[in-house]
């Protein structure tokens, strides 16, 4: 047991659409990712993803509206709903997902991580 330090953790990268795992528990693992501009659409078949604003602002688009979020606030995205985070001005962020959860679904893109790192 240890206690995590979020801005701490944030300074030791500045990679952006590259999820870094700070922790896991039951199955699960605790992410921070920096994001900037558009990811992917994409959707997790299996799993649902938790998105939590640390700093700056996310826009979590659907095929039907859009959510924007701002620091402190958190959004739970249902297992096979597509989506697409959007964060126009930068945002960093905490996911909680399952550790089977694949960063972009189904979709295969350049900014894929299909290995994420432990910081």
């Amino acid at each position: 047991m240890n206690v995590l330090d979020l801005q701490q953790k944030l300074s030791l990268f500045d990679a952006k659409w590259t999820p870094k795992i700070i922790g896991a528990l039951n199955g699960q693992e605790v992410k921070l990712a920096k994001l900037e501009g558009e990811f992917v659409w994409h959707s997790h078949a299996d799993e649902d993803e938790l998105f939590l604003v640390l700093e700056g602002e996310l826009i979590l688009r659907f095929r039907d509206r859009e959510e924007t979020l701002g620091v402190g606030q958190m959004l739970i995205v249902p297992r096979g709903v597509e989506h697409q985070p959007y964060a126009p001005k930068g945002a960093s962020v905490l996911l909680f997902e399952p550790a089977s959860t694949a960063h972009t679904g189904e979709v295969v893109d350049a900014r894929t991580v299909t290995d994420p790192e432990w910081i």
